[in-house]
């Protein structure tokens, strides 16, 4: 017979507040009287989660004995298990079947979308929109809820400057201003103010911290920076998302100044808590407690008793929790308190969510048929898709007034390449409750936005690669890279003859979905050999060359860059790929995406990134200067920079008017530009703002983005864009790690990109 003793206290109405310190109060003790009630095992049993399988697992252990551990209470959460029924099934064995009927978390990797998958989070900050993607993220979480799914391992925010880093794709570049906008939209998106509603999940920000540092741009591996440069530059995303009230922190795989994150106190006691102010849970990453052991911190008993001493509440899979707190409780290792202080948390967050008032409001059947991959959702995946794509080039035709792109809806069209009819490698990495056959290929896409008024011609050209090991080291998830039955010299043949008849070219190529990611790291970066010969080939044509290019991560193209007259970057678009890039290809859409991660030109640039430090040698310009900082092989600059889109149309910009040359206090200055569409079509421009702090306790980086604004302007159209810059906008981390604005010139510049902008000067009193 069910023990409720949660019942009871609801039927005494404790959990009824008025206002928010009522409700906190009454949370409190609501969750005290359980916490009596409750066993040391009972406790620590809500700090295990587990995964019984199925899903995408990122490690190598999958849980045992999982009913009979639900029963006993030992389980507080489990991912990997989808579907009302299957997730009421699991809800009812600890609810009804345990001592005390405590409701469990149930989670998911949901990235970039659940089964309507958007781009990949790297391109989808390129649409620099945020009111996008905060959409994406509400679709996101009311899919997801609909198949039971509550607590949500997202948003990615780690900064990352090495693109030979795989999971560069789950995040939203190099920037630290721009990833805080877009990990506060994240956060709003999926817990929508209102943990309780049936549509809205708990978010988890990942991984605290550092991780997209990792050293030679490989996965789990060391991370070793200043706290300054922590400070400024790599922690301000995942200090946004808990100012937006982000329900929980995943710790991340590296250490931070020689202590594993998910066993590291001034991270996550000291700084999270104390300085931050967050009052959710904290959550290992997948085994991470126990990896500590590999890190050469002890056994398990010696690592679980650190991390859970360092305000580590919630162990994933590893259940070095489970097996060991308590002898380490008996042995004082660990206090009683440290037990509580993180079983506390993780009720917390269960109340939060609602679920000991109703442990079932997630698990409607109806619903999945009614929210999941509707036609709305897929309107939207295909309008983000579009508005994710960077346009890198577009050249005019030779001997024709058009550029390559937008194509004429009229002709014909040859199709080529390995990813132009590949469904399984649209929807990109970390998409593992997407259902790669429901994606719209390429080639289907074209068919579908041209109509009858277009002949394509497809053939695959080529293959990804032609390596079998490497594309079985890909392939873990399912075929990604397939080599062809027929030679690389058949497959060639059969590309020139189809382009031979063509009016124009467009080459889908790249990278497979599952090349980057999660233990995807490359230190080649390049475009693999066989689509180079075959991009060689189709410019030997002479027709038209587009290349559509699908990757996960910035790739170094140089040679391709040369080869192609017009390039549209599409990263991996999600379920609506092949609909949204013909919408691009054929102008039914300008793009307007920009670049949040720079690309280099080639693999020794790295790490490249535009808000570097100056040097006391600068190299001014491209011309090689000896004894400055440079390279004898390759310019300083990148291929293409920080913030770098070209759209259809064209803009310029004025000159930077400012409201005053001097402000101090509560002053605020305005700067502001007039931006003209002076092309042919109407298109969406992101005016972006960055200044640089000219003189300073400590050396500055050459500029820092401030503010940007998406604007929508007809042909002909000129419009001024405002800008307020205030002293907290000129604020950094001084060598103390004061939050500090120093009087002293400032520069501030308004355009395009990091590269192409007007200036201005001005000072701070």
């Amino acid at each position: 017979m069910r023990k409720q003793f949660i019942f009871i206290l609801l039927l005494a109405g404790i959990i009824v507040s008025c206002n928010q310190q009522t409700g906190k109060t009454e949370m409190d003790r609501f969750i005290s009287d359980l916490m009596n009630e409750m066993t040391v095992e009972e406790k620590i049993g809500q700090l295990n989660l587990i995964t019984p399988g199925g899903g995408i697992p990122t490690g190598s252990v999958v849980s045992t004995d999982v009913e009979s551990k639900v029963k006993l209470g030992k389980v507080g959460g489990i991912f990997g298990v989808y579907g009302p029924e299957k997730v009421r099934k699991a809800q009812k064995m600890a609810v009804e079947e345990s001592r005390l009927g405590i409701p469990m978390l149930f989670g998911s990797d949901v990235i970039h979308g659940y089964k309507t998958t958007f781009p990949i989070p790297l391109g989808l900050s390129c649409s620099w929109d945020m009111e996008l993607i905060e959409k994406t993220a509400r679709v996101a979480a009311k899919e997801a809820t609909a198949d039971g799914i509550f607590w949500n391992f997202s948003p990615m925010v780690d900064i990352a400057r090495d693109p030979r880093w795989g999971r560069v794709a789950e995040g939203a570049g190099e920037d630290p201003y721009l990833g805080s906008q877009i990990a506060k939209a994240m956060v709003q998106g999926y817990q929508q103010d209102d943990l309780t509603s049936s549509r809205s999940m708990m978010s988890t920000v990942k991984h605290m911290a550092l991780y997209g540092a990792s050293e030679a741009g490989r996965d789990y591996n060391t991370v070793d920076m200043s706290r300054n440069r922590m400070y400024n530059d790599y922690l301000p995303p995942y200090k946004a998302a808990v100012e937006a009230g982000v329900g929980c922190v995943m710790t991340s795989f590296n250490d931070v100044e020689g202590i594993p994150a998910s066993g590291n106190k001034w991270l996550l006691t000291n700084l999270l808590r104390n300085q931050w102010g967050f009052n959710g849970f904290v959550v290992s990453d997948y085994t991470s407690v126990n990896e500590m052991i590999a890190h050469g911190l002890g056994d398990l008993q010696e690592v679980s008793a650190l991390a859970v001493k360092a305000g580590l509440d919630m162990d994933m899979v590893g259940e070095g929790f489970l097996t060991t707190l308590q002898q380490s409780l008996e042995e004082g290792k660990v206090s009683g308190d440290d037990i509580d202080r993180a079983c506390r948390r993780v009720l917390e967050a269960k109340y939060k969510l609602g679920l000991f008032e109703d442990p079932y409001r997630y698990f409607d059947n109806s619903r999945p048929e009614k929210d999941i991959l509707t036609t709305e959702n897929r309107k939207v995946a295909r309008e983000a898709a579009a508005r994710s794509f960077v346009l890198l080039k577009n050249e005019r035709l030779q001997g024709n007034k058009n550029r390559a792109l937008p194509l004429e809806k009229s002709g014909r069209v040859a199709l080529i390449g390995p990813l132009a009819n590949s469904r399984n490698n649209m929807l990109g990495t970390w998409a593992p409750t997407g259902n790669p056959q429901l994606s719209v290929s390429v080639l289907e896409g074209m068919k579908n936005v041209a109509g009858g008024e277009v002949d394509i011609l497809y053939a695959k050209g080529a293959n990804i690669s032609d390596n079998p090991e490497f594309a079985a080291k890909v392939n873990v998830f399912g075929p990604r890279i397939e080599i062809d039955e027929r030679t690389p010299d058949e497959m060639l043949r059969e590309a020139l003859a189809v382009s031979a008849k063509a009016d124009v070219i467009v080459a889908v190529v790249g990278e497979a979905t599952e090349m980057s990611g999660e233990s995807a790291n490359r230190s080649n970066i390049s475009i693999p050999e066989p689509q180079k010969q075959l991009i060689r080939a189709l410019k030997n044509t002479g027709k038209p060359l587009v290349l559509v290019l699908m990757t996960g991560r910035p790739l170094a193209i140089p040679e391709e860059n040369e080869l192609a007259d017009a390039i549209l970057l599409t990263w991996h678009p999600g379920v609506e790929a092949g609909n949204a890039i013909a919408d691009v290809l054929f102008g039914e859409i300008v793009p307007s995406g920009k670049l949040t991660m720079t690309f280099p030109r080639n693999v020794g640039q790295i790490p490249i990134y535009y808000a570097h430090l100056t040097t006391g040698r600068p190299q001014e310009g491209d011309a090689f200067t000896k004894f400055r900082s440079n390279y004898l092989d390759v310019p300083n600059s990148p291929l293409f920079p920080f913030g770098y889109g070209l759209s259809y149309t064209t803009f310029v910009y004025s000159d930077i008017s400012l409201s005053q040359t001097k402000i101090s206090g509560e002053e605020t200055l305005e700067a502001s530009v007039t931006v003209t569409n002076t092309g042919d079509y109407d298109g969406e421009e992101v005016v972006q703002l960055y200044i640089r702090d000219v003189v300073a306790s400590i050396t500055r980086p050459v500029k820092e983005l401030k503010g940007f604004q998406k604007v929508f302007l007809k042909a002909g159209e000129s419009r001024k864009v405002h800008f307020s810059l205030s002293e907290e906008d000129l604020m950094f981390y001084n060598f103390d790690l004061e939050y500090v604005a120093e009087p002293g010139e400032f520069k501030v510049f308004i355009g395009s990109s990091s590269d192409d902008v007007k200036e201005a000067l001005f000072r701070l009193e």
